[in-house]
């Protein structure tokens, strides 16, 4: 009986699954019957921008926390994908930091040459997996609101790929019911045009609450001002930018810091985070974890402990992204195929803790990218993933972090080469600050500039 595989999922992780399975068709193997289950219109996952928040045009809980404007806040020889450069894409050597819709269609180039889309089932969404232990197989349930039907069939494997950025972690403090201004959290965050003029609270410290108040900057707010829980970002930040200790309380639009001090507010944009949450799964399925670079009960970090044949993508907090998630899908594509097989529970349980122990130690931002990169390099060097300098990636990451703290609204200036072709990046053509146009258009092709009469 043939395989069946489903795939929960059409974003970066669910078609780094789809390319590794027709990789190895590509190469003469035979592959298992693959249903990928996307509950948008279009593949992309989060890259798939949407204007919508909330609900989506079915009722279902929009996916994406994408919003307009957004470049990548890492430099994208990080991320490359090593078996489609971006040079291949492009014809060329593009610039370190490409907005949105860029690296959409980068994504999409690479799955679009390997033709997987015919696997994937559009506007489906996944309301149930149970493992039925009599048939050692799961039953996925979905409905499919393309033809208003739902269904049950069964699976061997079934690959958790729809991401963990989706579910926003949302706390309440005194005064938030009774608050003058506006409360959301980034998942709700679109166009930072909305908050032009106006005086703007961010509270958090990490990459959401860097980049959407940088956004707000860039695009005209009055003032911004960033709280943080446990250690400021430091950054040397623009004039009307300053950080303050944790938010305590809010009295009208007045906001109280645990500094004792106090300022008036338009809006509150909460930078606080994201749950694992999957609710088509059994407690016996799902996992439960904060965002670490190591969450438990993941065999390589991809693999159910109680389960096998449960498989996830992504889960990681993530320095890298794109390539772990293809290392982790050509690992988990070989499991199925039966060319690399999984140790007894004890033994799996036994290394999970190992590396557990290890991030435990980490200290340093370098140390946990070095860490990570550890990680890939063990998956990779199992399987046929075109193996890349992750010494390089690692040592260009720490640039990148150089690059920021000596300029945190010009560090997307900066240009890298490539660890796949050996590509040195141009500098862009407009400086980031000055740059609002982030179509794809204005990025690739420099402003005309004004003939002489």
């Amino acid at each position: 009986m043939t395989l069946r595989v489903a795939i929960i999922g059409a974003g970066p992780c669910g078609l780094a699954q789809l390319r590794a399975f027709q990789s190895a068709k590509e190469g003469g193997a035979d592959i298992p019957e693959l249903v990928c289950f996307e509950k948008q219109k279009d593949w992309g996952g989060m890259w798939n921008y949407t204007w919508r928040t909330g609900l989506d045009e079915h009722g279902e809980p929009v996916h994406g926390s994408m919003y307009r404007y957004l470049w990548s806040n890492g430099p994208k020889e990080c991320l490359e994908f090593a078996d489609y450069s971006f040079d291949e894409h492009f014809g060329r050597p593009i610039a370190s930091y490409p907005p949105r819709e860029v690296l959409w269609d980068y994504i999409q180039g690479r799955v679009l040459k390997a033709g997987v889309r015919p696997y994937i089932r559009f506007e489906t969404v996944v309301r149930r997996v149970e493992w039925i232990e009599e048939r050692q197989r799961f039953a996925v349930s979905v409905h499919d609101y393309a033809n208003d039907v739902s269904e049950t069939a069964e699976f061997d494997y079934v690959v958790n790929a729809c991401g963990h950025f989706s579910t926003p972690n949302v706390p309440e403090l005194p005064g938030f019911q009774s608050f003058g201004g506006r409360i959301l959290h980034a998942h709700d965050f679109r166009d930072a045009l909305e908050f032009k003029g106006k005086d703007v609270l961010i509270v958090g410290a990490s990459y959401s609450a860097e980049d959407i108040g940088s956004q707000c900057y860039k695009y005209g707010a009055r003032s911004i001002t960033s709280c943080y829980r446990s250690e400021p970002m430091a950054y040397r930040w623009p004039a009307n930018w300053e950080e303050k200790p944790m938010l305590l309380k809010v009295e009208g639009k007045m906001a109280y810091f645990a500094d004792g001090s106090h300022k008036s507010i338009d809006a509150i944009i909460l930078c606080t985070g994201y749950q694992h949450h999957f609710p088509f799964l059994p407690d016996s399925l799902a996992l439960k974890t904060a965002n670490r670079l190591w969450p438990l009960n993941l065999y390589k970090g991809v693999f159910w402990e109680d389960n096998p044949r449960m498989i996830y993508l992504g889960m990681q907090d993530q320095w890298y992204s794109f390539n772990m998630f293809d290392a982790q899908a050509w690992y988990a594509r070989d499991v199925i195929l039966g060319r690399i097989g999984l140790p007894d529970k004890a033994s799996m349980h036994a290394e999970n803790q190992a590396w557990r122990e290890r991030e435990e130690q980490l200290q340093t931002a370098q140390e946990m990218f070095e860490y990570q990169g550890a990680y890939i390099q063990q998956l990779v060097d199992a399987t046929d993933y075109p193996s890349f300098d992750i010494a390089g990636v690692n040592r260009t990451f720490l640039q990148w972090k150089d690059d920021k703290r000596e300029d945190i609204m010009g560090y997307r200036n900066k240009s890298y080469r490539s660890l796949m072709t050996g590509s040195q990046s141009p500098q862009h053509h407009t400086p980031w600050l000055e740059a609002l146009d982030d179509s794809m258009e204005a990025y690739l092709n420099p402003p005309q500039t004004a003939k002489r009469a």
